[in-house]
């Protein structure tokens, strides 16, 4: 078998589907037998569909309050689980356990403050060779757009909140 060259993907902007793209990729290695990390930053609920899945070869921590973050001024609290969050994920892609980590949300707590940005791009930088990044979040910044071998920008065109659907059991969590 040859030695895969990982990648780091970000897939940011203002439609739904980043976290869902994520964990399509995710489902796709597990397929080939790899495994996946995904930390979920400010994410606390655990509601999501993706945590009541049992798939063996995924693992998903939350690290973050299942309440909205201030985006003007985020408590310590908040802070301090990215932070963990980022602790994590930096021992996941470091490990040599997990083929593939995904940081979701991570743009968002970069762009709140959050985590700091030039810590992320030091742990993305210095991951091994085979291991795959991927990085979701609206309002990626721009040395993490650089910084990236794949970029996708997810743009709503429509979308059924605009018509008052509220979210959905199996489709939005």
């Amino acid at each position: 078998m040859t030695e895969r060259t990982g990648t780091v993907q970000l897939y940011t902007g203002d439609g739904k589907g980043k976290t869902t793209a994520a964990l399509g990729c995710a489902l796709r290695m597990i397929g080939h037998g790899f495994k996946v990390y995904m930390v979920q930053f400010m994410k606390g609920d655990t509601n999501y569909g993706e945590l009541k899945a049992k798939v063996p070869g995924l693992k998903i921590v939350q690290s973050g309050l299942a309440t909205f973050v201030d985006r003007e001024n985020p408590s310590e609290e908040d802070k301090t689980l990215a932070r963990k969050g980022l602790e994590l994920a930096k021992r996941a892609i470091s490990s040599n356990k997990y083929d593939m980590v995904i940081l979701d949300e991570v743009n968002v707590a970069v762009e709140y403050g959050l985590i700091p940005l030039e810590e992320l791009v030091r742990i993305i930088r210095a991951r091994p060779n085979g291991v795959e990044i991927i990085l979701t979040g609206r309002d990626a910044h721009q040395k993490l757009i650089d910084l990236a071998d794949l970029v996708s920008e997810i743009r709503e065109i429509k979308h059924h909140y605009r018509k008052g659907t509220q979210a959905r059991e199996g489709i939005e969590y």
